[in-house]
Parts: C-alpha cells; structure tokens; sequence
C-alpha cells in the first residue's frame, strides 16, 4: 500500500504503464494534489490501516476494504476481547487464541518510530479529535488514554514558524506526531475547506517543511 501511494504522488509508474486507468486517481475525491512530490518522514504514508476481512470458506478469505485514511474500530476489537475473557475463560483456554493485548504498544511504538528527523530524542504524540460530537469519539478518548498521550482539538494547537504547538497550562508544548482522525478536508482551513473550525491553520505548511508527521499522511484514501 505504501509502495502504491508513494507512486501515485511520485513517478506514477503504474499510470505510464497503462496497469491502473489514470482517470481512476485523479478524479478520485481522495486524490490530493497538494501531495504531489511530497517527501514525508521516513518515506511512509500508511502507519495504521484497517483491512475488512470476510471469510467464505475453511480456506477462502477476501479483502473487502483498505482503510487508509483515518480507519477506526480498533478500540472496539479490544474491548471486545476483554469481554469474551471475562464471559468465557474456558473456551480461550482450550484453544490458542492469539492475544491482541500488544496492540496499544505496538501503535505507540509505531507514532514514535516515524517522527521527523528534526523532533528531539522523545517526540511528543498527540490525538487529533474532531470532539465529542464524533460518532467514533468513545474511541479517540479511549485510545489516547491507553496510549498515555494528549487527546486534543484543534483549537488545542497552533502552528509558529511551521512547527505545531500545543497550549498547555504550562505553556506551548511541541507536537511531532499527530495521529489524526479528521479527515483531509478538515485538517487545515488554509489548505483546504477554509470553513474548517475543526483543524489546524497552517498545519499544511508544518507537514510539507517537515516538522510533523501525520498518521496517516494526507492523500493515503486514494
């Protein structure tokens, strides 16, 4: 997938070769221009992605969906484990049932892993919700407090000399990873949708000079 991404706003090898319709991506609402020839950190677009599953048979599986924009449920997932342990610990027993219980360190891990290269030794990691009016708000609270970092708003940030800021009660604090989930539309008024009141102004500009990751990097729903 990151492969594919990185080709569609890079060389666009797979369009010359005539394998992927070039009409398919670029009237495509999740094609993002802004991104073309854009280098993110560490030459990854997709950290986090939701894959739909369907089993058809003993050995048939299909992959209904890849959701690579700002895909959600997870927390869902791992509540729901903590449930089927409690209702039927026998049945986890008798058979070898992979645990899920890593996931919230394997994501931290991955957040912190792809800071840019002009974040300090231990980068900060920040939620971006669009707030509690959300139907996936539960999961945003839920997520930024298993993985101990800031769950913020918008107005919660701010961009100076293209690097992002957090207001904090002891002052402006540096962002170097969000891990958002709004949508690209949303995230900068000055980039995209100017009637915005959920992203960040000049957000866009912090991305695109290097000073901040986006999980997932914007363009990815292509």
């Amino acid at each position: 997938i990151n492969a594919f991404i990185r080709d569609i706003y890079g060389k666009r090898e797979i369009l010359h070769a005539g394998i992927l319709p070039e009409d398919l991506v670029y009237q495509s609402e999740a094609f993002r221009p802004e991104m073309n020839g854009q280098k993110v950190p560490h030459d990854i677009y997709v950290m986090i992605t939701g894959i739909d599953v369907v089993r058809t048979g003993p050995d048939d599986f299909f992959v209904l969906e890849d959701n690579t924009r700002v895909p959600s449920g997870v927390s869902y997932m791992l509540e729901n484990r903590e449930i089927m342990l409690r209702l039927f610990p026998e049945l986890f027993a008798e058979h070898a049932v992979a645990p899920v219980e890593s996931y919230i360190d394997d994501l931290l891990a991955t957040l912190i892993s792809v800071a840019p290269p002009t974040a300090p030794r231990e980068p900060t990691v920040a939620l971006l919700t669009p707030g509690i009016y959300n139907s996936a708000y539960y999961e945003h609270s839920f997520l930024a407090d298993k993985l101990g970092v800031e769950l913020v708003e918008g107005r919660d940030l701010f961009v100076k000399g293209d690097v992002v800021y957090m207001r904090t009660t002891e002052g402006a604090k540096r962002v170097d990873v969000i891990y958002r989930r709004i949508d690209d539309d949303f995230l900068d008024p000055l980039a995209f949708r100017p009637d915005s009141v959920l992203g960040v102004p000049g957000l866009m500009s912090a991305y695109q000079a290097g000073n901040v990751t986006l999980a997932n990097a914007v363009g990815t729903g292509v």
